[in-house]
């Protein structure tokens, strides 16, 4: 292995290699479709460069989403007040969950399905200009390094003069698509593109047309240059702007559709989504729009909406995906004779640009990104380490700071959660939308795992700053101060102390239910990792405290110092889920296997809990040869490559990361695919997992040297530049 670290490194030669190219002897597939984004906002295209053969059915359905997209049915509940909690026994008082639809079905399944993420609209080409024609792709391409989509493809056959060549892509700084066709087809009319509105749904495809009265369209501006709309879903209301090229036309059906036509070969436009009635008001200006003539407002000037005409536009973007490449991280396994090696560098590249168009925004994605609905669209807590954390490592720490800032925000309902059950603090809920409420889950509301995580994350970027800044370090340590403390707050409540029931210890349920789902939660008792994990937590806590001069809370110090230790079982000597989990491997062989994170997640100062690296290395053998592949997740692949890692295990490393396992499988546009019951096209999760991972693997953790999880068996050139080490 050839070691080089801050290498000179090709960054366009690098990225521009994995472009996903279909065409010849790859044909498009409708089960990884391509897609253009800027973090807020996705765009998801079939071969013709647009959405023209989307279906709702769609295993992969064709979306066009952004962060702020959220729809609540005319019918959703206003809030949750009248959901019946289950009482849990806990410690001597009963603490009530809502773990159960029973009797309340309508009111359960309402807070579920509100909000949602929803389809902003559907953007194709209109099928039935062309009625008759065959429509076959040719080639398509996603330039990576310029961010741009580039299909070619026919009517009627290749080499016939009915070609058509299509550039999409997304503005760098506001929700909008750009787009030109250069066909022949477009002046003969047989190329047409149509603009449809769906109304919101909380399935998969995000939006359905089949209910076309509710939800309404209306033109309130219109001019030579362009028109905007106002769109009105039930309390949801948003704006679009469509800018037209130069010999473009527009025409509206009066109800939901817009019809775009060429004089010439080019049709050149521009949508831009923008959220509620404020934001068509700064469209406008000091204008406001005659919705029943459609005439143009006093002072209103298209040049004032930001849409440059589409060649300013495409340079724009191209400088902003530039940018991006070279001021991040970069891994590069050219010289590698390991045959696994060009795999991992595609993995790795295409995991940065799905990251980059889905997961730079304000909130946490959802598992599926801005692509489709999964889980209504919501986002779950405990995975935003595992879909952000890597920026901190890859150079990129200014985007996880943006989520970051959700915890803030979030804070006075995290308290309101934490009151509302007797404890002190902010307990941090799991699955939620952007006003921060929990969902009732039968699983979701006992998870704890995510509670320290706003702890973990700050820390990443607390370090991630240059150490010749130490103004800003000290002004984020205040600034996320009070959300380390309520944190620690919450977490030291929630634990049960020394007293004659458990031994003299402190301890860690129940309930609740820990990574790995598949228990009862009246009878979890120090699971794995959530233990190990709390007791980092309180440390850090009181490092955050000592780090802005202020006095460490004793009675955090003395819990972390006397929470239980792992449990160890006593017929094979391995780690258990928890301590009260049989004492049968094979039996809970399923779901994740959350002991090996205590080694591999964790900061390397949290081997202080008591892990043992032969226990642990005994464990992870039997994970490898008993575990039920199947059942895991995406991001379990690179977890346990971490683990691997921390115990100097390389080989298993490279292996995990590349197990050939239909949870790992990773498809031509770079999309983690989850096979089997979860059945995900695409699992974000697993993508920003294999970035964590790799971070660890090349420029180390705190007291390794570099590339730790790389074997040095003379098969592989391993050559990095802007990656810090992991913690």
């Amino acid at each position: 292995m050839t070691a080089m670290r801050e290498a000179i490194i090709d960054r366009r030669g690098l990225v521009s290699r994995h472009d996903p190219v279909y065409g010849g002897a790859v044909s498009p597939s409708r089960d990884a479709p391509l897609s253009v984004g800027n973090g807020a906002f996705c765009f998801t295209a079939d071969f013709t460069g647009l959405q023209t053969f989307a279906e709702e059915g769609a295993a992969f359905p064709l979306c066009t989403m952004a962060e702020w997209g959220w729809h609540r049915y005319a019918d959703a509940p206003a809030d949750d007040r009248g959901l019946r909690l289950e009482p849990f026994d806990t410690w001597g008082r009963d603490v009530g969950y809502a773990v159960s639809d029973a009797g309340q079905e309508t009111l359960f399944k309402g807070l579920r399905h509100n909000a949602h993420k929803f389809n902003l609209a559907r953007i194709g080409f209109d099928t039935g200009a062309a009625a008759g024609a065959a429509w076959i792709p040719v080639r398509q391409r996603l330039s990576l390094w310029e961010g741009v989509l580039s299909s070619v493809f026919s009517l009627g056959g290749s080499g016939t003069g009915k070609e058509a060549a299509v550039e999409t892509f997304a503005a760098p700084d506001k929700d909008a698509l750009h787009v030109r066709v250069t066909s022949p087809l477009v002046r003969a009319g047989m190329l047409r593109v149509v603009i449809a509105f769906p109304y919101g749904s909380h399935k998969k495809a995000a939006g359905t047309f089949a209910a076309p009265r509710l939800h309404t369209t209306s033109i309130i501006v219109q001019n030579d240059r362009c028109l905007v709309l106002r769109r009105v879903m039930d309390t949801t209301v948003y704006g679009v702007t469509v800018t037209l090229g130069e010999g473009v036309s527009a025409s509206f059906d009066g109800i939901h559709t817009l019809t775009l036509s060429g004089s010439a070969e080019n049709l050149t436009f521009a949508v831009h989504f923008t959220a509620g009635d404020p934001a068509l008001r700064d469209v406008l200006g000091n204008g406001t729009g005659d919705g029943a003539s459609g005439k143009t407002p006093p002072g209103f000037d298209a040049a004032r909406l930001g849409l440059s005409g589409f060649d300013n536009a495409r340079a724009a973007c191209a400088a902003f995906w530039a940018q991006y490449w070279n001021e991040g991280g970069a891994v590069d396994l050219g010289g590698s004779t390991d045959s696994r090696a060009g795999e991992l560098e595609r993995r790795i590249v295409l995991s940065q640009y799905l990251t980059a168009i889905q997961s730079r925004g304000t909130l946490v994605p959802a598992e599926t990104g801005l692509t489709m609905n999964s889980w209504y669209g919501k986002f779950h807590l405990e995975m935003h380490c595992w879909h952000q954390a890597h920026f901190a490592l890859w150079g990129r720490a200014a985007e996880l700071r943006k989520s970051l800032a959700l915890y803030k925000r979030f804070l006075p309902r995290a308290r309101e959660i934490a009151t509302s059950q007797g404890y002190a603090g902010a307990r941090w809920p799991k699955m939620c939308d952007d006003s921060g409420c929990n969902t009732p889950s039968s699983i979701a509301v006992l998870l704890v795992w995510q509670q320290p995580h706003p702890l973990f994350l700050a820390e990443l970027c607390y370090r991630a700053f240059p150490p010749d800044e130490k103004a800003n370090k000290a002004a984020f340590l205040r600034e996320y101060r009070a959300v380390v403390v309520e944190t620690a707050a919450f977490m030291f409540d929630f634990l049960h102390g020394d007293d004659d029931r458990n031994g003299g210890r402190y301890v860690l349920g129940p309930p609740l239910i820990p990574v790995q789902e598949r228990f009862d939660p009246r009878t979890v008792l120090n699971p794995a990792f959530e233990t190990a994990y709390f007791r980092w937590g309180l440390r850090q806590a009181n490092v955050w405290l000592t780090r802005l001069g202020e006095r460490p809370r004793t009675d955090w110090a003395e819990a972390a110092a006397t929470l239980a230790p792992p449990a160890v079982s006593v017929k094979d000597g391995l780690y258990l889920a928890h301590e009260h989990c049989p004492d049968t491997f094979t039996r809970f062989n399923t779901d994740h296997p959350s002991m090996l994170m205590m080694k591999g997640v964790l900061p390397g100062n949290a081997g202080s809990a008591g892990i043992d690296d032969a226990v642990m290395n005994a464990t992870l053998d039997r994970v490898l040869k008993d575990w039920n592949w199947n059942s895991l997740w995406g991001w379990d692949f690179p977890m346990m490559a971490m683990t691997a890692c921390r115990l100097g295990r390389r080989e298993d490393a490279v292996g995990l990361l590349l197990m050939d396992s239909p949870k790992n499988t990773y498809l031509a546009n770079g999309h983690n695919q989850q096979a089997g019951a979860s059945d995900l096209p695409l699992y974000l999760p697993g993508n920003g997992g294999l970035l964590l991972a790799t971070a660890m693997m090349t420029a180390g953790y705190d007291g390794s040297g570099p590339l730790p999880g790389f074997p040095e068996n003379g098969r592989w050139q391993v050559r990095y530049e802007g990656i810090l080490p992991s913690p």
